[in-house]
Order: C-alpha cells, then sequence, then structure tokens
C-alpha cells in the first residue's frame, strides 16, 4: 500500500483505497478489515437486490402482500413482529458458526479474506478469477454506499 499517493494505490490489477491511513496505522489488522468489508459489500449487494425485488414480486401470504406492505422502505417496521425475529436468529447462527471461524483462520494467514473454498462456479483462469474479485470488491463498496 502506497499512502504517499492520497490512500489510493494503483498497482497492476489491484485497487486499494484508505484515505486515513488505517492499513498503515493497524497493520495486523488489515486482513480483518479487508475480510469485513467483502462481507459487508455481499450483505449490501444481497439488500440491494432485495430492495429492488421487493417492487415487483412479494412471496405468498397476506402479510407479506402489496396491500399490507406497499413500499419497499415500510417492509421492516411492518414485518417486525413476526419474520425478523427469525431472521435475526439465522443471521446470528451464521455469524456464530461460520464467520467468526473464518475470521480466525483470516488472521491467523491460514486463508484469503472472503475466501470460503467454494470454487466450483469460479473461472479456472486465474486472470479471469482476480477480475472477478476485483469486481465484487468494488461493487459491494457501491451497494454498501446504495444502501447507506
Amino acid at each position: 500500500y502506497n499512502h504517499n499517493s492520497g490512500g489510493v494505490n494503483f498497482k497492476g490489477d489491484t485497487f486499494q483505497f484508505d484515505p486515513l491511513g488505517l492499513s498503515e496505522t493497524y497493520a495486523p489488522l488489515v486482513p480483518f478489515f479487508r475480510e469485513s468489508e467483502i462481507r459487508h459489500g455481499r450483505t449490501a449487494m444481497l439488500a440491494v437486490t432485495g430492495f429492488i425485488v421487493q417492487d415487483f414480486v412479494r412471496i405468498p401470504g397476506d402479510a407479506y402482500s402489496f396491500e399490507a406492505v406497499p413500499k419497499t422502505v415500510g417492509a421492516h417496521d411492518a414485518l417486525l413482529e413476526g419474520p425478523m425475529h427469525q431472521l435475526l436468529l439465522w443471521i446470528s447462527l451464521w455469524d456464530i458458526v461460520i464467520t467468526y471461524p473464518s475470521i480466525q483462520a483470516t488472521m491467523k494467514g491460514e486463508r484469503e479474506p472472503g475466501d470460503f473454498g467454494w470454487k466450483w462456479l469460479a473461472p479456472k483462469d486465474e486472470a479471469t478469477l482476480k477480475k472477478y474479485e476485483m469486481n465484487e470488491l468494488l461493487n459491494g463498496r457501491l451497494a454498501m454506499m446504495a444502501v447507506g
């Protein structure tokens, strides 16, 4: 990372953004930062997709109909008593079982940030894989801004 370039480093096919210089100040935590960025980016991309899909398609049931929840932004408050508790439970379970051990492995250097080893759909070409990883990172950043 080159801090003197104003927080942006274009080196080969990598793109890193760190205007506050956190990668230098907290160097041992950089793998955790990248893991968190990728995880939150993936979640934000799903959230943006959910916002768009909700305007056109609803799951069956009177509580989820367009009449009960006319606007997408009102879905959280309208469904707070029912499915939101289950969503919180399943996300918490995912964090305990999957995310926490993976973050520990990342911090020990046993795996790359964001890599769960699910490569059955990944391209075989290393250059194409790196391009897709960069697209995921940049689209995740955009989605985090969109959700925010």
